[in-house]
């Protein structure tokens, strides 16, 4: 959720009863920023503060700065530290401001309602005819089909979006008017949201070769039919500590062998596992990625992500899996549908 910040701001020199009539207008979020007149960010003002500074002596007529805590938490907005987000929400500060370099807020974080505030781009691919799902798609693109009181891809921009992540790229084909009539810039969502159209099927990853203004060095590409709740900050935080080139999302994928094997060594028996159990990990269509290796994907042709991925391979890169323990369904037949919606009637996302 991305704060309107003039309704948090009070100028140092205003008399505390301004301030006052300011925070009961807030409904809930009672954290006011106090500014200079360079309109930098030089304190805050809770209730709490206010009680102190009363009890103290001070009266409602002295000016908002002898009530302000001095002390207060923030981020920069060109050197966000994902562990510093994470420790600063594990002690309940509610509201977070990222600041520019001279000390101006640009944006206020929600900690009540946002995980974090992670540097990632997002590709999401929705221009599939989604075929298995005819005759819903015959007029709706799969992307927009509804899933509770949402479309499915809305779900995937709304988890996102209480990341952190504010810049999003859609790629479109099938119905795309449909997609981009219902977002449009995103600005009602307080996001960026920016459209990528596919004149012919370009793969699971081919049209992200169109996008040349990515704004940070780590981007997201994933599905735009999936419903899952994957936690996005420890992925990202293991990404980025062991440095790695990619990193799939895996969910597990159990085979069950109802016989007696036999294991060999230079065709002698060497055990015997009786109906033994395998667990494979099946790639669940969410990928991390350095933006640098998108200089592989060529132009305007279709390229996969398996693609991609055997290429990185070749070239010795570092690729990592990263297991979903949450919810994760592929709502790529009618069954997983039906599937995605009862859990939505369970599940706040």
């Amino acid at each position: 959720m991305k704060l309107e910040v003039e309704r948090h701001l009070i100028r140092s020199d205003e008399p505390l009863r301004k301030a006052l009539e300011r925070l009961n207008q807030l409904s809930g979020k009672v954290t006011l920023f106090v500014i200079n007149d360079k309109d930098q960010l030089i304190g805050t003002l809770t209730d709490g503060d206010i009680r102190r500074g009363l009890l103290s002596g001070k009266t409602i007529e002295d000016r908002v700065e002898v009530f302000m805590f001095r002390n207060f938490r923030f981020v920069r907005h060109n050197n966000i530290d994902v562990d510093q987000i994470k420790n600063f929400r594990q002690q309940l500060i509610k509201i977070l401001p990222v600041l520019d370099n001279d000390g101006r807020i640009v944006q206020l974080i929600d900690l009540t309602e946002n995980f974090n505030f992670l540097p990632i781009d997002a590709v999401i691919m929705a221009g599939g005819r989604g075929e298995r799902l005819r005759p819903l798609t015959d007029k709706i693109p799969k992307p927009m089909l509804p899933l509770g009181a949402k479309p499915i891809i809305e779900h995937n921009i709304d988890w996102l979006a209480r990341y952190g992540i504010q810049n999003f790229y859609l790629s479109v084909n099938y119905l795309a008017e449909t997609i981009i009539n219902y977002f449009g810039d995103g600005a009602q969502k307080g996001l960026n949201i920016q459209y990528v159209r596919e004149n012919f099927p370009m793969g699971t990853v081919g049209s992200v070769s169109l996008i040349n203004n990515f704004t940070n060095d780590t981007v997201l590409v994933m599905n735009s039919d999936l419903f899952t709740n994957i936690d996005l900050e420890e992925m990202y935080q293991i990404f980025k500590s062991e440095k790695a080139d990619m990193m799939v999302a895996t969910i597990p994928y159990n085979v069950e062998i109802p016989y007696a094997i036999l294991e060999f060594t230079d065709n002698l028996v060497a055990s015997l596992r009786e109906k033994p159990s395998y667990t494979y990990y099946a790639n669940a269509g969410i990928y991390l990625l350095k933006r640098e290796l998108f200089s592989f994907i060529p132009k305007n042709s279709r390229y996969d992500m398996t693609d991609l991925i055997e290429n990185v391979l070749n070239l010795k890169g570092k690729i990592l899996k990263f297991p979903i323990l949450g919810y994760w369904i592929d709502i790529g037949r009618h069954e997983d549908y039906r599937k995605a919606q009862e859990y939505v009637n369970y599940l706040r996302q």
